[in-house]
């Protein structure tokens, strides 16, 4: 049996409070709204019982922040792409921002199954004064669990229409990609960690968080990969690969409390589901 689950997220701010409306179909929903920061930040939980998607599976998720509103999403544990049954699984998610709305997308990590056949696409949009942070975490196999990724397709995409747009095919077949220099030289985890605007950067900002990412990114646990760049005015991205995603994590945590702090004042701990 598949799934076309979908789920919609509307989050409007009145009187100094972020509330979400949402609809769901299928099995893919939120749990109850938290608060930790106060009454401004709505922290969600997105929850998909089945645990995974194989081949025929869809999930649908769109996301929109109204002015003013500020929203958090994660979820609980990883998503897991299973291997393919001969069709194809898709997660499709949309994100749109009004003007001077701020969202954190910030989903656990994807794990490509050995054998699966896949596509994680994530699109957003953004008005003038809106911001968003978010990160994809990719990991391709279980290499400790002796169930590496020797067989499959996953496809990763990327895009901010007009402004923005990464994609990339990974088949288990392509040696030169998963273990050349110039390919992920045979690591097994790569992610990315975005911060996108809608109004430019300013110079002076985007100095200020490149500099102060670098310096992170000294102490980045052994066996990493990473950088930083600003493709645009509009963008910064840190990107990074690793043997397994432990370490991802642990700095990808790191670098966004230090960006969210230095954009929006924020000294907010992270979510408790992640520590559970």
């Amino acid at each position: 049996m598949t799934w076309h689950a979908k789920l919609a997220l509307n989050y409007t701010r009145q009187a100094d409070k972020t509330s979400v409306h949402f609809t769901h179909d299928g099995p893919l929903r939120i749990l109850k709204s938290l608060y930790p920061e106060g009454a401004g930040i709505c922290h969600n939980v997105l929850v998909h019982p089945p645990g995974g998607l194989v081949g025929g599976d869809v999930l649908d998720m769109d996301v929109r922040v109204t002015e003013g509103a500020h929203a958090l999403i994660t979820t609980p544990g990883a998503t897991r792409f299973y291997k393919s049954n001969g069709h194809r699984a898709l997660q499709r998610t949309k994100l749109h921002l009004e003007p001077g709305a701020r969202l954190e997308w910030l989903p656990l990590e994807a794990i490509a199954y050995n054998a699966c056949d896949a596509i994680n696409h994530l699109e957003f949009e953004l008005e003038e004064g809106a911001q968003l942070l978010t990160w994809d975490v990719t990991a391709l196999g279980l290499p400790l669990a002796a169930q590496p990724y020797e067989a499959g397709m996953f496809e990763q995409h990327i895009e901010w229409p007009g402004r923005f747009l990464e994609r990339g095919v990974i088949s288990a077949h392509d040696d030169l990609l998963l273990s050349g220099d110039l390919g992920l030289a045979g690591h097994r985890c790569l992610a990315s960690l975005i911060f996108a605007s809608g109004s430019p950067i300013t110079r002076q900002q985007r100095e200020a968080l490149l500099e102060g990412t670098h310096a992170l990114l000294e102490s980045a646990p052994g066996g990493m990969l990473s950088g930083v760049t600003s493709p645009n005015e509009n963008m910064l991205i840190l990107r990074g690969v690793s043997p397994v995603v432990e370490p991802v994590m642990m700095l990808w945590k790191t670098v966004w409390a230090f960006w969210r702090k230095e954009l929006w004042k924020l000294q907010g701990s992270t979510p408790r589901i992640w520590s559970m």
